[in-house]
């Protein structure tokens, strides 16, 4: 806080042109700037060194955007013999500019980085990032005069996003050059992924059948219609920088592609309701560009999720794949790969697959997966698949043109850098689960190796519950009409026997939620003088209660079953049975409704209306079954039932947790003769990956390992115009290679934690 004066000001700042200054008027502090004290900032020679042939920038109308702000600087180019262009002096400076010819407007490097990691982490445009800067330098807005390079910033952060891409994937260092870039080249591979030449163990080509699903790709394919681009202006005016050397593809080629097949109809969904496909060709697409994304490699998308678009993309994708098996996943798997490979014959054979050569399968993300058909909720699972891990498919919904290809590679940088963590978190994750796998994996293996032998069954698809009240009101009829025969009958009333009495009882209670109210106690009047010939104890009690109910809903009104009774009551299989039921809709109405997306509330409603009904059944059949036990002195009655607390309402997936994390499955998935119980373990044992991630661990090892000898390759064989150019291409080099070999030291030392989890016998 000490004060200078304007010439002690003017020294301390030949160094920091970019500090903001205040100067005293007399009565208060001003804000002035070093500009107007007469500072010249001089490039081409040291601080301090004037030149003797001083070039003013054009029209001394120079502008430099910081992270402080926006400063105009008196600047001065170099003019000696041997000076380098004004674009070079000034990337030399760490300022960036903004046009290559009469530059007035340059950025620091450092304001470029940060712009460029807050848009990662924030997603603030550079519209309010720009504005914010304009604040900082004045937010009075009294300072008409600030210059707006508004438009010269947005230059300025484009081509850094795009200059820095090529320089990290080494573009730099190749003596073809930038134009020497192929498609796709500037993208961030997955280390753990298997990458052919990369990180696969010599004669992987040739491994075993047992073997050979650890070198398989999964491909996970989904379009986002959030993504639109608006048709304010053209390729021709705005043309993308990458040309498809990133995520997304080539525009030229992708376009004329699509024109070709313009006319050609598309089949509709036959599975449940897909909007972006069975609309493609009426979805709203005026003044728009593009419609969305569609995600494998990246491309715009037009009128929708169209088949021949996502087509399109998946063929590019796999162009020169040389890995044998393939897991695709796709919301819409069921439907788009029932003609995929006729549809081929009509693309390039330079984008065709060579399918009859290749095991590939095909399915349905996670978290789709419930809103399909049955049928497709078996045949499209992660869960019912072997050798998948504990995949779900939905990569796709984590992620325009140049600035998304920066998103995405940063988006892809950061999953590469936690994949130490991530994989040894799963790691420990699967050790934990592979006890669960013993109990049904010789079934799973007969029916897998038999797909066409019918004598075998689907031990995935549902079965039957062990106890129903159908099943249990079957089996009383049938002990009655065996009593008939012996020419014995119970029953005191011509029409209803002891079990139907009882079953109509459990009928009209559960009519409580549903019946009018009307209708409801003339059914309870007329059951009821049939009550009281099985069980003449209830008149007492229907008598004591009847000036009261006379003033009750019906639904409230007390049917005194046998359960409530302090005599010895009867048979207690219908509360049992009751309860298995109760228990089955609530398991059916998760899976049912699971699905509900947040503009169905009318479903979401009835779905939750339904399973409090369900509940409240089960917890009346519960306490009917106490009562039961308590009044026959019974032990062990509830067999694997259970009282219902509210945390045992769960399905037995969440929906919206699509990791598939470790999770305590409720025991209303886990009960004797429910088959959902043996889908859980199921689950738990698909989930038990220890193999694969095992083998993920070693390919991210030697992936690092192989980029750390590339850089180091390239740094020794860069060419350069001059010795500094080449000093510059080595460091730069030397420092890529010292990146990834700390990425793999790191990832060893994480690995070092498990030195007791005994990587399995599998192996």
């Amino acid at each position: 806080m000490q004060l200078y004066c304007g010439t002690c000001s003017l020294a301390n700042h030949a160094r920091s042109p970019t500090h903001r200054i205040q100067q005293w008027n007399g009565v208060f502090f001003e804000s002035s700037s070093l500009k107007m004290l007469g500072l010249r900032v001089q490039l081409g020679h040291p601080i301090g060194h004037p030149c003797i042939l001083p070039q003013p920038a054009f029209n001394n109308d120079f502008v430099l955007i910081d992270t402080n702000g926006i400063h105009e600087l008196g600047l001065d180019f170099c003019g000696c013999e041997t000076s380098e262009t004004h674009v070079k002096q000034l990337l030399r400076h760490g300022w960036f500019p903004s046009t290559p010819t009469n530059p007035r407007t340059a950025a620091t490097f450092r304001l470029l980085h940060y712009y460029q990691i807050l848009s990662f982490e924030s997603k603030a445009s550079a519209y309010e990032f720009y504005h914010s800067l304009v604040r900082l330098t004045d937010n009075t807005g009294m300072m008409k005069c600030m210059p707006d390079r508004y438009d010269g910033f947005m230059r300025m952060v484009r081509k850094w996003r795009h200059l820095t891409m090529l320089k990290r994937f080494g573009r730099g260092h190749d003596p073809s050059g930038v134009d020497g870039t192929s498609q796709g080249e500037c993208v961030v591979l997955c280390p753990a992924c298997p990458q052919p030449g990369k990180n696969l163990p010599e004669g992987w080509q040739t491994a075993s059948k047992a073997k050979r699903w650890l070198y398989a790709v999964f491909l996970a394919i989904d379009a986002n219609f959030r993504l639109k681009r608006r048709n304010v202006s053209s390729d021709h005016a705005d043309p993308s920088l990458s040309s498809g050397w990133s995520y997304f593809v080539e525009e030229k080629e992708y376009k004329a592609f699509l024109a070709e097949h313009l006319t050609e109809a598309q089949e509709k969904s036959t599975c449940s309701s897909h909007s972006a496909v069975n609309m493609a060709d009426t979805k709203q697409a005026q003044g728009l560009a593009a419609t969305g994304v569609g995600t494998v490699d990246f491309g715009d998308l037009q009128k929708g999720e169209k088949y021949i678009n996502m087509d399109y993309l998946f063929f590019l994708t796999l162009r020169g794949m040389q890995l044998e098996m393939l897991n695709v996943s796709y919301d819409i798997a069921c439907q788009w790969h029932k003609n995929l490979w006729a549809r081929m014959k009509s693309f390039p054979r330079s984008h065709g697959l060579d399918y009859l050569t290749k095991y590939i399968r095909f399915f349905v993300p996670k978290f789709h997966l419930p809103t399909h058909v049955a049928k497709c909720q078996t045949i499209f699972s992660f869960n019912f698949t072997r050798y998948v891990g504990r995949t779900d498919g939905e990569a796709p919904e984590r992620g325009c043109r140049d600035t998304l290809d920066d998103h995405f590679g940063d988006w892809n940088w950061k999953k590469t850098v936690g994949l130490g963590a991530s994989l040894l978190y799963k790691m420990k994750d699967a050790l934990a689960e592979k006890a669960h796998r013993s109990a049904w994996l010789e079934e799973m293996q007969a029916w897998e190796d038999n797909p066409n032998d019918t004598s075998i069954s689907n031990p995935l698809e549902a079965k039957a519950m062990a106890i129903t009240q159908a099943g249990v009101r079957l089996k009383l009829a049938e002990l009655e009409a065996e009593e008939l025969q012996r020419g014995i009958d119970s029953s005191l009333h011509p029409q209803i026997s002891p079990s139907v009495l009882i079953a109509s009882g459990i009928d009209l209670e559960e009519e409580h939620l549903t019946q009018m109210r009307n209708s409801l106690r003339r059914r309870i009047d007329m059951w009821r003088r049939t009550q009281v010939l099985y069980l003449p104890a209830v008149q007492g009690l229907i008598d004591q209660a009847a000036a009261r109910e006379g003033h009750e809903n019906a639904e409230c009104i007390h049917l005194w079953l046998p359960s409530e009774l302090k005599t010895k009551p009867t048979n207690g299989n219908c509360a049992t049975a009751q309860a298995h039921d109760a228990l089955e809709e609530l398991r059916q109405e998760w899976v049912r409704g699971q699905g509900a997306n947040t503009r169905a509330q009318n479903a979401l409603a009835r779905i939750h209306r339904r399973r409090t009904a369900c509940v409240k059944c089960y917890r009346s059949a519960w306490m009917a079954l106490k009562s039961l036990a308590t009044i026959m002195k019974k032990t062990g009655w509830q067999g694997r039932l259970q009282e219902l607390a509210d945390t045992h309402i769960k399905p037995l997936v969440d929906p919206y947790a699509t990791g598939e994390g470790r999770h305590h499955v409720s025991w209303i998935w886990m009960m004797d003769g429910v088959d959902h119980g043996n889908e859980g373990v199921r689950i738990e044992w698909c989930k038990t990956q220890v193999e694969l991630l095992t083998e993920e661990m070693r390919r991210v090892l030697e992936f690092f390992t192989w980029q750390q000898a590339r850089w180091e390759e390239q740094g020794k064989a860069c060419v350069g115009e001059c010795a500094a150019d080449i000093e510059g291409l080595r460091a730069y080099a030397a420092r890529q290679a010292n990146i990834r070999r700390g990425l793999a030291d790191h990832f060893r030392l994480a690995e070092h934690s498990l030195p007791d989890l005994m990587i399995p016998d599998i192996l």
